[in-house]
């Protein structure tokens, strides 16, 4: 396993790591859930993310206890939460300071432990002032519950905003990100964020690296039962895999299946490696149903050095959608 810097933080994470979203609680058990963990773990994965949303907390509860069912040492893993949809109430969901004190603890209380290692924001919050949020975030960590905060799915200027003003306050001022990432949606981490990296030392933990699963090819004659694409709750995904874009996108995949046969590796893996080309992320999230999918997931290590220049080349010709650079208006 090769482990990365989380930005400029000293926190060094898998660059493969594990998520529950999907899978825990709406797929699997805990005893699947257990086994693919344990084959995460086993492959030198050390992060394993999670979220106060994520099968209504359901998520959290499952991977605290196979956790402590393992034995593992707390200190061997890195573990997240994300807060922002924590129920139904009016002062459930969102950033204000009491949704992120009563939800950090609420989560902890689910997952059993004292701390996480990473706490996020799970989206931005409109109605929340972003200096309410930040305070709130800082005395989190004040408080032990979490080492670093993080955003997800911010844009470059709420992070550039929240990370400002946490300086201006003597607040710790958040140290990741965590944005959508693969072949398909490229602009936020390669384009938007990209001043971000060196300004303030952004880590990046990328989530659906393969596209909610098109990248795997599995969907290119349908929706197989089982998938995440066939659960009720998922339809408004499904929908959007069925569309004009959608359908462009499964031609695509079915262009890359040539070039993945010929390096020798999945189109899972070879969407995997793409991602893990990229220096500034900072680990890929991966999920799993199946221990057999975490085995074929950690294998993308073994291609990412197959992707030289050429391959990379090759890759950008099929895809047609690399973003292009920002405008930089100082200057």
């Amino acid at each position: 396993m090769e482990y990365r810097q989380l930005g400029s933080a000293g926190l060094r994470v898998s660059a493969l790591s594990f998520g529950s979203w999907v899978t825990f609680g709406d797929q699997v058990n805990e005893e699947v859930a257990g086994a693919c963990m344990k084959a995460a773990f086993d492959a030198g994965v050390n992060f394993f993310d999670n979220a106060e949303a994520y099968s209504r907390g359901q998520a959290e509860t499952m991977m605290g206890s196979v956790i402590r069912r393992m034995g593992w040492k707390r200190s061997d893993i890195v573990v997240s939460t994300k807060i922002f949809w924590g129920g139904e109430g009016p002062n459930d969901r969102g950033l204000s300071m009491k949704h992120i004190i009563e939800g950090t603890n609420a989560a902890l209380r689910r997952m059993g432990m004292d701390y996480v290692d990473l706490i996020y924001c799970h989206r931005p919050d409109l109605f929340t002032p972003i200096e309410e949020t930040v305070r709130a975030m800082s005395l989190v960590i004040q408080q032990g519950k979490a080492f670093y905060w993080g955003t997800s799915e911010w844009s470059a200027e709420q992070i550039r905003e929240a990370y400002a003003i946490a300086r201006r306050e003597h607040l710790v001022p958040p140290t990741m990100e965590q944005p959508q990432y693969n072949m398909f949606v490229r602009d936020r981490v390669e384009r938007e964020y990209a001043r971000l990296y060196a300004e303030i030392g952004l880590g990046t933990t990328i989530w659906s690296p393969l596209a909610s699963g098109m990248l795997t090819g599995k969907y290119g004659k349908g929706i197989p039962d089982g998938s995440r694409l066939a659960l009720p709750s998922y339809g408004w995904l499904r929908d959007s895999m069925l569309n004009e874009e959608g359908k462009r996108r499964l031609e695509k995949v079915a262009q890359l299946a040539p070039l993945a046969q010929e390096l020798g590796c999945s189109l899972a893996q070879l969407a995997l490696a793409w991602c893990l080309k990229n220096v500034n992320v900072s680990t890929v999230i991966t999920g799993a149903s199946r221990v057999e999918q975490v085995a074929e997931n950690m294998r993308a290590l073994e291609v990412a050095p197959k992707l030289s220049p050429a391959v990379l080349e090759r890759i950008e010709s099929i895809l047609q959608n690399k973003p292009a650079p920002e405008r930089d208006f100082r200057k």
